[in-house]
């Protein structure tokens, strides 16, 4: 398909205008590069020359004594969490071990137990003398009476499972009697 004269100048026209275009914005972006290498150059200069001793000396001032307090402040805890560990708990927890073997021994023989039932026996014998020590009421009417109850029940339960799951054939009765297949079709 032909262009007109016309429609091929307009064409050409606009592709020198596109290539005029284009030509201007490589210039531009010539012109960017250069000023980003340039602020590049004067960002490394300031950060060197204004922004790293301003840091160094933050770090030297304020940092640093911070860590080595907090450094001071971490061995003496430390140290003492120590002492008080080697000289208070240890020899508490050790002392009760000890104590809580022998009490332990001591339980073991047979006089001793003998002596404690003992005495248990005549402080609650005392005690009860004195109105210090209730003594253990017994079952009493009411008890038996809700033993005989919980008996009854109880068998009730157990005969109804039983009356439940037993196998019983004679309580199967059939609808009516099977006819042939011959009686039927007649």
């Amino acid at each position: 398909m032909a262009l007109s004269r016309k429609h091929q100048r307009e064409l050409n026209r606009l592709k020198a205008q596109a290539e005029d275009l284009w030509e201007d914005q490589r210039e531009v972006l010539e012109h960017a590069a250069k000023v980003v290498r340039e602020a590049g150059r004067q960002a490394g200069r300031y950060a060197s020359e204004d922004v790293a001793p301003r840091v160094r000396d933050a770090y030297e001032e304020r940092v640093r004594p911070a860590f080595e307090d907090a450094g001071r402040f971490a061995r003496n805890t430390a140290r003492t969490a120590s002492d008080r560990l080697q000289h208070d708990v240890v020899p508490a927890v050790t002392g009760a071990i000890g104590s809580a073997i022998a009490a332990i021994e001591v339980a073991k023989n047979r006089q001793v137990r003998e002596a404690i039932k003992n005495a248990s026996k005549v402080g609650t014998d005392v005690g009860t003398k004195l109105g210090i020590v209730k003594p253990k009421p017994g079952l009493g009417v009411g008890g038996y009476i809700l033993i005989g109850v919980g008996v009854v029940a109880l068998a009730g339960i157990a005969y109804a499972a039983w009356q439940t799951l037993r196998a019983d054939d004679d309580l199967w009765i059939d609808d009516e009697p099977a006819q042939d297949f011959d009686d039927a079709e007649s």
